[in-house]
């Protein structure tokens, strides 16, 4: 992690702290015929994915939890979010039924994942890069949280590049200067991945 950081602190775009390090939390929801995951896995241009997140190390009372649908459009990607309040995991089947999207769709929760997170952005606020490491992964239950957890390993590191489109052609700019390798990823798929292994 050291070295990733001082490679963005070097950033001609000069890239520097902006929120700080917190713990990130998922559960992901799917059709029984795990739609969401093979449209994915596909390359479906246009596809979904339903999660429920929360931040902080407390599995049992999740607080400020959002529900969140991820959107894409061919190589454009949009989020919408909905505030859903705190909730026990011995609370969630309830706490599920009061979600709109999950009244009226054919999901349930199947995935929950976790890791760090750090947030990074330039001076001019266009582009900004997150950073997640220390990545674990279990099947949902209903009865608790998960103790024990699939792990991605250790030096697996998850740098993404967010910016509006307009300004899609300075990113090229920014991803010239970064020395890691680019490819598709999917957390959610790699969970899948794991956990059905």
């Amino acid at each position: 992690m050291p070295w990733i950081e001082q490679v963005l602190r070097s950033h001609p775009a000069g890239f520097r702290p902006i929120f700080p390090q917190r713990r990130v939390n998922n559960i992901y929801f799917d059709s029984p015929e795990l739609e969401e995951f093979y449209q994915n896995v596909a390359g479906n241009p246009q596809r979904r994915k339903h999660r429920l997140r929360w931040y902080g190390h407390d599995s049992k009372q999740l607080e400020k939890t959002v529900f969140e649908v991820k959107i894409k459009d061919n190589e454009l990607g949009r989020k919408e979010s909905q505030k859903a309040g705190d909730v026990a995991w011995t609370g969630l089947r309830d706490h599920f039924a009061q979600i709109p999207a999950l009244q009226y769709l054919p999901l349930r929760p199947v995935l929950v994942n976790s890791y760090e997170r750090t947030y990074w952005g330039t001076a001019n606020a266009k582009f900004r890069i997150t950073i997640d490491w220390d990545l674990n992964f279990a099947p949902f239950n209903w009865l608790a949280p998960p103790v024990h957890l699939h792990s991605l390993p250790d030096e697996a590191v998850i740098l993404e590049l967010k910016y509006d489109q307009e300004h899609d052609a300075e990113a090229q700019e920014i991803f010239a200067h970064l020395p890691f390798r680019l490819s598709k990823n999917s957390k959610y798929v790699t969970g899948i991945t794991l956990v059905m292994a």
